[in-house]
């Protein structure tokens, strides 16, 4: 059946159309409502000349514009490319180069990041034309950048099938499964996909009321929970350490029923402090950009296990294999592959090292599954950092700091950091008889990179470890307890 995953809105719509849709400060939509201002904003893209297939930016914060301008853009069988707000104007650039985006809808204090592409207000575009018919469940619906905006771009091609059959694995899942009677907040960045898919997504398949919220605050955000009765709190982890510093926090979450984790690695510790703080138990997941984005959660479990990531969603299938791709015996360790139909399709433009002929994928992350088949993380292959749960590549960082004025080389790996789970630590050699200047490294650094893959701590080294092969030993950076 040819399906356009904002035609999941449509249903809704039908069923639940006087419910609360959208809540954003003193601003409501029932799902009608939004329905309804969807097709607006998709009939003003295809007014405009746009024809499905294009690329369009969107650069926007949560907001009721974010949600019209993202299904929007899918009801005109357009292609979403979200951007984090934080980018700066070359990582924008670079991102509208690499995708040919043919328009950028830019939200307030924005559109200056953006050149070289046709710039929109959210809503600026209006129109009455016919929208193009249902597509093809396998045509590309978004692209989510998951590393490269000033090194070597690197797309997730999500297709209509792939975001459809996220949600529709969200839904399928027991007793803790969302419906329209629960109220969630909307705080996670919706350009990312845990908050794209996971949280806006579920909410729009279901008919929950969501709460949008631009950021994590404390107090405005323990103040959204009291006022709107929320029943489901999505956070990263370093939301809930936050959260830690009211001794009030079990009265301030009454309504709360669900707390649910993901997007970084959530430390046992805190997830002990804060049930022993809140009374409530935190629900993890594990997911990837790949995988629309999920994978594994404790929701639906009797009696999750502490430090597990829980077991795969409904159609989601896991296994741990070594390098040559075989079963892992017991629960040694290996590499996650997984199959299901929310997988992604390969990278932009050309689909390659997605799903193999078989349908499965390698994570590059290492986990192993215990008897009762739940899956425990153990550490990643690649160099990844995730800082408040966005994507950091070392290799991107590194490339903008051998630029510095007397830098000749550079290192960089992640750090724990209560605030964002990790951060970014660099070490860099200065040119023979330089004297580096810390502070105008960091501040060309600053100037190059979005805020979140700055580094936070640069440590100025008379050389590095390097292996026979001639790469950075990182691992003995680590060890020596830099």
């Amino acid at each position: 059946m040819n399906v356009n995953f904002a035609d999941i809105l449509r249903d809704t719509a039908q069923r639940h159309g006087e419910r609360p849709a959208l809540v954003d400060g003193d601003r409501r939509l029932t799902w009608s409502e939004l329905d309804r201002a969807v097709d607006r904003t998709a009939q003003g893209y295809a007014a405009a000349g746009l024809v499905p297939g294009y690329r369009v930016l969107l650069l926007v914060a949560n907001s009721i514009e974010f949600v019209t301008s993202y299904l929007g853009i899918l009801r005109a069988g357009l292609v979403a490319v979200p951007l984090n707000t934080g980018l700066t104007k070359p990582e924008v650039a670079t991102v509208a180069a690499h995708s040919g985006a043919r328009l950028a809808v830019a939200g307030p204090g924005l559109a200056d990041r953006i050149e070289g592409v046709r710039t929109v207000a959210p809503g600026e575009l209006e129109g009455d034309v016919p929208l193009p018919p249902p597509i093809d469940p396998e045509a590309l619906a978004v692209l989510l950048y998951t590393s490269g905006t000033s090194g070597d771009p690197r797309a997730a091609m999500l297709t209509h099938r792939a975001l459809a059959a996220n949600v529709r694995n969200l839904t399928e899942l027991g007793e803790d499964r969302m419906g329209p009677e629960d109220v969630v907040l909307g705080v996670l960045p919706m350009f990312h996909a845990f908050g794209l898919n996971a949280v806006l997504g579920w909410a729009v398949a279901t008919g929950a009321a969501l709460i949008v919220e631009q950021r994590f605050d404390p107090e405005q955000t323990l103040g959204l929970v009291a006022k709107y009765g929320v029943t489901r709190l999505p956070l990263a982890p370093p939301a809930l350490n936050a959260l830690l510093s009211r001794s009030d926090l079990i009265d301030a979450l009454r309504s709360v029923k669900v707390v649910l984790t993901g997007a970084s690695t959530l430390d046992p510790a805190l997830a002990d402090r804060f049930e022993r703080a809140s009374g409530l138990f935190v629900h993890q997941g594990y997911g990837l950009t790949e995988a629309s984005p999920g994978v594994t959660t404790t929701l639906g479990e009797d009696e999750p296990k502490p430090g597990s990531v829980g077991r795969p969603l409904p159609n989601v299938e896991l296994r741990i294999a070594d390098e040559q791709g075989e079963e892992v015996e017991g629960d040694d360790p290996g590499e996650i592959l997984i199959r299901g139909g929310n997988l992604f399709s390969g990278y932009w433009p050309d689909g390659v090292d997605g799903p193999d002929a078989e349908g499965w994928y390698r994570t590059g992350d290492v986990g192993f599954l215990d008897p009762d088949g739940d899956l425990f993380l153990v550490d990643r292959l690649r160099e990844l950092i995730i800082v408040s749960g966005f994507n950091v590549f070392p290799s991107e960082v590194e490339d903008v700091l051998v630029g510095a004025p007397g830098v000749r080389e550079a290192a960089v790996i992640g750090v724990p950091s209560e605030e964002t789970g990790e951060a970014v630590k660099a070490f860099v050699v200065p040119l023979a008889d330089t004297a580096l200047d810390v502070e105008a490294v960091r501040a060309y650094a600053d100037g190059r990179l979005a805020r979140f893959k700055s580094p936070v701590e640069i440590e100025v080294v008379d050389h590095l470890p390097h292996s026979v092969t001639g790469k950075v030993a990182k691992g003995r950076l680590r060890e020596a307890g830099r």
